[in-house]
């Protein structure tokens, strides 16, 4: 994980408004919203890798409401869609959802369901497909 958290942050784009990482309050609004705990490594990636904007992905914040990215808003719009309520969603592609389970297995949630990709973690995710955008 911390290699990957390191390639994350050499590669990050420098923005004019950089977007903050949460606090664990933070983090517990955000559940109380989505009504779902948020998976172990999702939590991770939320605390420590969700400032870093790099390539076409923008996957979910947790620290700004206003966000475009704000987990609540995009789990929101991803359930009314058809994502299954049981997916906490971690970034939209085209409408398509890459989506996190509770056991922190990342799969992708097209508009003909789920597909048969998957990913071991969050952390699997990011260094296979979001690196890789």
């Amino acid at each position: 994980m911390e290699h990957v958290i390191e390639e994350l942050r050499e590669r990050a784009e420098s923005v004019p408004v950089p977007l903050e990482l949460p606090t664990e309050d933070e983090l517990v609004d955000v559940e109380e919203q989505i009504l779902i705990p948020i998976p172990f490594l999702l939590r991770e990636f939320l605390m420590k890798a969700s400032d870093v904007i790099y390539g076409s992905l923008e996957p979910v914040t947790a620290s700004d409401p206003q966000m475009h990215t704000y987990l609540p808003e995009v789990a929101a719009l991803a359930w009314s869609l058809g994502l299954p309520r049981e997916y906490i969603p971690l970034c939209e592609d085209r409408g398509s959802y890459y989506c996190v389970d509770q056991q922190d297995e990342v799969l992708l949630w097209t508009e003909d369901g789920m597909s048969e990709e998957r990913w071991e973690s969050v952390w699997h995710w990011v260094h296979q497909i979001w690196l890789e955008s």
